[in-house]
């Protein structure tokens, strides 16, 4: 509307009082939310503990007042909580949290939007808030029993969440020390999308300069080629958070390199590679994960130790099995917790990277 200027956000808590007494009369608190000894028939709320629900903004709806909103150093707050506090719970399944972490971003990114936050303080929620969520979202994983969480809707909030943040990179004029890393991971995500690859590309030269994006860019280029060799030896170098964007697709390209196998060595006699080979190749988690690769396709084995390529036995029937990927990921925190890596001004380049990308 011309002349209006939305408000700043007033709210100190992660979920408004109104909120907090309405959802306990109605008992809409989740069980992360409730005060410790307050399970019984009236659970409480915690207020350190309750986190605003989202709330689907309806048409000709009253826009919240400020007090209904919390600021973007809250709205921080709240992530960091999330990524220390809720993330790390092990009393849970991973598909139980993965519901709540993303029910409660995403109503951080509606607060965000319905107030006038400046451009980079809105980008470093929004980059915390997308980071939490690709964690959350690679832990869950395609095997895990997905319960109330979402695969579809979950893969809809990133996307949201990338779109938010690429949306608030054009319109302000910075500085964002992050912007490579997230516009990598953008790409990372969408890997192989010819759009995502054309959105990238548009972007300033000196921005595609930098390591992060160069990084992304030639994992792109080898995932497309099909070179095998090169995309696994790039994949094992990604930082945590990369490598939690890019975790998606492990499963199709390690189908792809073995079908290229299947075609180069299959013979009618049979043609045997050694399980290490594999291993090492498609950075798996060591040779029982090889042996139910090829087992899932259709070849047969030879002993524990090798694969036999025997023609018309490779074939490909559902999902290609995305596997645990310790070494891919989950090893990559390095004994850092999410929040650590959430937080940080730039990823940690520790891991071995190598000096071009090209």
């Amino acid at each position: 509307m011309p002349g209006y200027e939305l408000p700043v956000g007033t709210c100190v808590d992660m979920c408004p009082a109104a909120e907090r007494a309405q959802r306990e009369k109605e008992r809409r608190l989740h069980r992360f939310e409730v005060a410790p000894g307050c399970r019984g028939h009236r659970p409480r709320a915690d207020p350190q503990r309750a986190v605003k629900e989202y709330s689907r903004p309806a048409a000709g709806k009253i826009r919240p007042p400020p007090s209904q909103l919390r600021p973007p150093s809250v709205l921080l707050a709240t992530v960091r909580y999330l990524a220390s506090e809720v993330v790390e719970r092990t009393d849970a399944s991973r598909a139980e949290v993965a519901s709540f972490v993303a029910d409660r971003l995403r109503a951080v990114r509606l607060d965000l939007a319905l107030q006038g936050a400046g451009d980079v303080e809105a980008a470093l929620v929004l980059e915390a808030a997308l980071a939490v969520l690709l964690a959350v979202v690679a832990r869950l994983g395609p095997s895990t029993v997905h319960g109330t969480a979402d695969p579809m809707l979950l893969q809809a909030q990133v996307q949201e969440g990338f779109g938010s943040l690429r949306r608030c990179y054009a319109l302000g004029a910075g500085p964002h020390p992050r912007q490579a890393t997230f516009q990598g991971l953008f790409l990372l995500y969408n890997l192989g999308s010819v759009e995502a690859l054309h959105e990238i590309l548009q972007l300033p030269t000196a921005l595609r300069s930098c390591p992060a994006l160069r990084t992304a860019l030639a994992v792109d280029s080898a995932f497309r080629e099909g070179n095998t060799a090169r995309l696994f030896r790039l994949l094992r170098t990604l930082p945590y958070l990369q490598s939690c964007a890019v975790q998606c697709h492990v499963g199709r390209a390690r189908r792809g390199a073995l079908a290229r196998l299947a075609r180069a060595l299959s013979t009618p006699k049979g043609q045997t590679l050694p399980l290490g080979f594999m291993v090492h190749l498609l950075a798996l988690d060591g040779p029982k994960e090889a042996r139910d690769l090829c087992q899932a396709h259709g070849l047969p084995l030879d002993g524990q130790e090798r694969v036999v390529f025997l023609r018309g036995c490779y074939t490909e029937e559902g999902l290609p099995p995305a596997g645990t990927c310790q070494v891919l990921v989950g090893n990559k925190l390095g004994g850092r917790t999410l929040e650590e890596v959430v937080t940080a001004e730039e990823e940690d380049e520790a891991v071995d990277r190598p000096k071009s990308a090209a």
